[in-house]
């Protein structure tokens, strides 16, 4: 008898919602019974999907379990062969009440195609295996959102080295257990650290990073191949030098390319050879931002007070930005400050801006010519992105302009305008003692909790829109109902008034 030809598994998949599970990890939960009795004994399982069908194929994604207690199963070799052609990962054959064992010929179809085949005794639900892998899955997410975590710290500890480019490279060589180079446009090693790959692998990897480096129009900010068992990466640097950072691992795991971005936000910052002094120091103050310091620290190397503008920014098609793209909007606005995303909102980008062009002209005498003074910097609206923007700020104001700017993001996105400004206060309203309307503030807006102000601003600044201040806040339009009629209670006014509603918008635009 003829060996059977192998099918061809799907070339691509999905993309799974939590790191792959071991098929070893599933077996060893002694409480389900489980037991493979044919195929191989090493398998990465991505979902579970229960099918009573002749030909499953059509409703396949790949890596999946495939649970099933036979009903329409008349032709076993066919039914594995289509299996495998699925790229499904494993099958679980539930014995009674259809068969009182696994078919013999079921066993010899998935020992000859190389499918994990395993034996689901009666007493375990095939909803209680589902269950199971889903657990499985959210532990394996929880431990590579921790790890990704560890390798953030480690970076940024890294960064703030003496030596910090070295640093930063050795240890995103030990975070990704591979090797990591900066090389330039032309492939000249600038550093490296981790263990150096076959010389085939090296040389593949530096073709790759010729790729992704920006000598010219039209190049890809990042490129991934294979050579071998090597998985080969390249990510181009900011700051127009041409620098890439290229990673050679013998593993790629889901978080890989989070920790990656991480490096290549550092390292657009502190290897770029043209940067001056002031830029440098710009550069550590980011760094120490991201370490959890307070603007006061960082104060000397931001340099005078001020003042700053602070950007937050979404994509307007709804998908979270990278570093890479976090980075290249930073640089199209004109600065190397840009946060790209935190634990609790990797959506937003955030970037420090100064809010003036220019310099101010040089003390004392001197045969110097006169610099231009400091201009206003206007912040335009960018394609692609929701942009909320800060009125300018000192330096010990940053926080509240960093709220204001997340305030104009929300009204921006409920409007749906592409770029919304915290003004500051103009007109009328300027001529008030800022300490008064300060004062004035606290006292009307005391019986508030801070969720019930903000609510009552939103509502305000969107003219009293439900719908709209629902969306800026996220939350259920009958929830800004109940605000604001708690709002109206509290304070005991009649929200209809418009001269009330003046009242409170010059109030919370000052507390």
């Amino acid at each position: 008898m003829d060996e059977p030809s192998m099918p061809t598994p799907p070339a691509t998949a999905p993309q799974p919602p939590a790191p792959p599970i071991p098929l070893t990890e599933l077996l060893a939960r002694e409480d389900l019974g489980l037991r493979r009795i044919a195929g191989p004994a090493d398998a990465d399982l991505l979902w579970v999907h229960t099918s009573e069908m002749a030909d499953p194929y059509p409703y396949l994604l790949g890596g999946e379990l495939l649970l099933s207690a036979g009903v329409l199963l008349t032709d076993p070799d066919h039914y594995v062969a289509r299996l495998v052609e699925a790229g499904a990962a494993a099958l679980g054959f539930g014995v009674r009440p259809v068969y009182e064992a696994v078919p013999e010929a079921l066993v010899e179809a998935c020992d000859r195609y190389g499918l994990p085949l395993l034996e689901v005794p009666p007493e375990t639900p095939f909803t209680t295996i589902a269950r199971a892998v889903w657990r499985l899955m959210a532990e394996a997410r929880h431990r590579e959102l921790r790890r990704v975590t560890r390798a953030q710290q480690a970076l940024a500890t890294a960064a703030a080295r003496p030596d910090p480019v070295p640093a930063v490279l050795h240890q995103l060589a030990t975070q990704l257990s591979g090797r990591a180079v900066l090389l330039t446009a032309r492939g000249e090693e600038v550093h490296a650290a981790g263990r150096r790959p076959h010389p085939e692998a090296a040389a593949a990897l530096t073709r790759l990073a010729r790729v992704v480096a920006r000598e010219r129009p039209g190049s890809p900010a990042s490129a991934t191949d294979t050579h071998g068992d090597t998985h080969l990466a390249a990510y181009a640097l900011g700051g127009g030098e041409g620098l890439v950072l290229s990673l050679a691992t013998h593993r790629r795991e889901p978080g890989d390319h989070t920790v990656a971005g991480i490096a290549v936000v550092l390292l657009s910052l502190l290897a770029a050879p043209h940067q001056g002094a002031d830029a440098a120091d710009r550069s550590a103050a980011l760094v120490r931002l991201l370490l959890g310091a307070t603007p006061a620290e960082v104060a000397p190397l931001l340099g005078p007070d001020g003042p700053w503008t602070v950007i937050h920014a979404r994509r307007s098609d709804g998908t979270t930005p990278d570093a890479l793209t976090a980075g290249a909007l930073g640089a199209s606005l004109g600065s190397a400050l840009v946060d790209a995303g935190r634990e609790d909102d990797d959506e937003t980008v955030r970037v420090l801006l100064p809010a003036t062009a220019g310099e101010a002209p040089p003390q004392g005498g001197g045969g110097e010519e006169p610099r231009q003074p400091p201009q206003p910097r206007t912040v335009p609206p960018h394609p692609g992105w929701t942009l909320g923007v800060s009125a300018p700020a000192p330096l010990a104001a940053l926080a509240a302009a960093d709220t204001r700017a997340a305030r104009a993001l929300a009204h921006a996105e409920a409007t749906r305008t592409p770029l919304k400004v915290d003004a500051p206060v103009t007109g009328l309203a300027a001529l008030i003692p800022p300490d008064q309307a300060a004062a004035h503030a606290r006292t009307l807006l005391a019986p508030l909790t801070p969720p019930l102000a903000d609510t009552l601003r939103c509502w305000l600044s969107l003219h009293g829109s439900w719908d709209r201040t629902a969306v800026a806040l996220s939350v259920h339009r009958n929830t800004v109902r109940q605000r604001i009629g708690r709002c109206a209670e509290l304070l005991d006014v009649d929200l209809n008034d418009m001269d009330v509603r003046t009242e409170l918008w010059f109030a919370l635009r000052r507390e």
